[in-house]
């Protein structure tokens, strides 16, 4: 058999043990913001019926589903239904059902509506789950962008409230605060507002090309968006009347202000005002500690199924995208038959997060360590005396290793410093006949005599 150079799909990473003890950090940290808030935690599976994910994330998201192409003979099935019917043809519209029926994850959102929808009777509402596991794109892969990765929800159904919104721009606030993050953005807009821009303009219609459009400003400029708008079927007068509402300056009241003027005439957009208002009033009673929260009348998360506020978070001490977003969903459960059940939820970029604290420096040292503490012996005889002492120190919740007889004590010491084990217990002739172990600190060098029992309290 011809050897295979091994390698991974473009996109995808292997992640060593030191990288996994960083990115757990980063989950348990975000974790333990959501458990406080009282979200639960649920998971649903990898892969979802295509019928399930397709038509909910736009035309450009829908490309980047992937497919699992049908097990067996898919390829038959195709050209069976060719024969059968004359309209049938080999591309990729007419293919598609034929040969995948189901698909990775492309967000968590989606099946988690979908879950909703078949769990309701037992669900109690409002329902607020959390949600931490990978998604797929077929994307285009560069840095801070990759085909597989994990997102980290919380989303909460059945309450229309707007102290959700609130209290997710708080969530975003104290966990990034703990992971170490020191200044970042989080921008907050309304789906209703972009609609009320586009009703002044009697364009409710092309509400999406719209919103595609402008959410583009800060990666292809004014000029961009202007020349997109035309292509969509904007004309000039269309384009003069928004743009003073797309470059709206300002503090986030003055923004508001200047809303509420240009939008006079559209219910749907004052709507959106009052709304975005509502929320900054609640913040305004419980501040933010570290974040800066921006009104952003660009923003416009290119997802569908956003009907009401929608959120972006950015760091703005390394030049990366968006490492977090959401948003309010108005319909979203009743494309499964679920009608009238409103929902609002973010989510953190945990892959791009990890990035940004690399570049930052940002990880504890600890978070290196997994295990406390490596027991070194100098034979069989040695081995067998330590295999009960670490049951007990495992028994108190040390993590402890027990190195295999019949290494030298040098490369058993190197092991210890090499996976950055900060102590040892040395066993030989001498400790188990008196009892007294020798009990190393691998960062200072230090050593003492010390019963198993006087090492436990120490490492406690």
């Amino acid at each position: 058999m011809a050897s295979i150079k091994p390698s991974v799909p473009k996109g995808t990473r292997d992640f060593s043990p030191a990288e996994m003890a960083k990115r757990n950090f980063i989950f348990d940290t975000i974790k333990s913001v959501f458990r406080k808030y009282g979200y639960q935690q649920i998971e649903t599976p990898s892969m979802e019926n295509l019928s399930t994910l397709t038509g909910k994330y736009g035309d450009e998201g829908d490309k980047l589903i992937f497919k699992i192409l049908n097990s067996g003979d898919f390829w038959a099935e195709a050209e069976s239904r060719k024969q059968k019917e004359e309209s049938f043809s080999f591309d990729s519209k007419s293919l598609t059902p034929v040969i995948s029926e189901k698909a990775l994850r492309y967000d968590l959102t989606v099946p988690f509506a979908r879950y909703v929808v078949m769990h309701q009777n037992e669900i109690t509402f409002p329902f607020k789950r959390f949600q931490v596991q990978p998604v797929w794109r077929a994307d285009r892969p560069q840095k801070g962008r990759y085909r597989e990765f994990f997102q980290c929800d919380a989303d909460v159904v059945g309450s229309d409230s707007l102290l959700n919104e609130a209290e997710f721009v708080l969530i975003y606030d104290e966990a990034l605060g703990k992971l170490g993050l020191k200044d970042f953005t989080i921008k907050i807009n309304n789906r209703k507002i972009l609609s009320g821009i586009a009703e002044i303009i009697d364009k409710a219609d092309n509400i999406i090309d719209l919103t595609v459009a402008i959410d583009k400003l800060d990666k292809i400029g004014l000029d961009g968006v202007i020349n997109e708008l035309l292509e969509r079927g904007f004309t000039q007068s269309d384009i003069e009347k928004i743009k003073p509402v797309i470059l709206l300056k300002g503090t986030n009241t003055q923004k508001i202000a200047s809303l509420r003027s240009a939008l006079s005439t559209s219910t749907t957009g004052l709507q959106g005002c009052e709304e975005i208002e509502t929320v900054l009033n609640y913040l305004n009673i419980s501040k933010p500690q570290t974040a800066i929260v921006e009104l952003d009348i660009t923003l416009a998360r290119g997802l569908n199924y956003y009907t009401g506020a929608i959120f972006e978070v950015k760091t703005n001490e390394v030049a990366m995208g968006s490492i977090g977003g959401g948003g309010r969903y108005d319909d979203l459960t009743s494309m499964f038959g679920l009608k009238g059940l409103t929902g609002v939820g973010i989510s953190f970029g945990a892959d791009r997060i990890y990035d940004v604290m690399e570049e930052l420096n940002l990880f504890p040292t600890a978070t290196d360590i997994s295990t406390q503490v490596l027991i070194c012996c100098f034979d069989k005889e040695g081995e067998i005396y330590a295999f009960p002492l670490i049951q007990q120190l495992r028994a108190k919740n040390i993590n402890a290793e027990l190195y295999p007889a019949g290494a030298k004590i040098k490369k058993q010491l190197d092991y210890a410093n090499n996976k950055q084990i900060p102590y040892t217990i040395v066993i030989g002739s001498d400790e188990m006949q008196s009892g007294q172990l020798t009990f190393k600190n691998m960062t200072t060098g230090e050593q003492q005599k010390l019963t198993a029992e006087q090492i436990i309290t120490q490492l406690q």
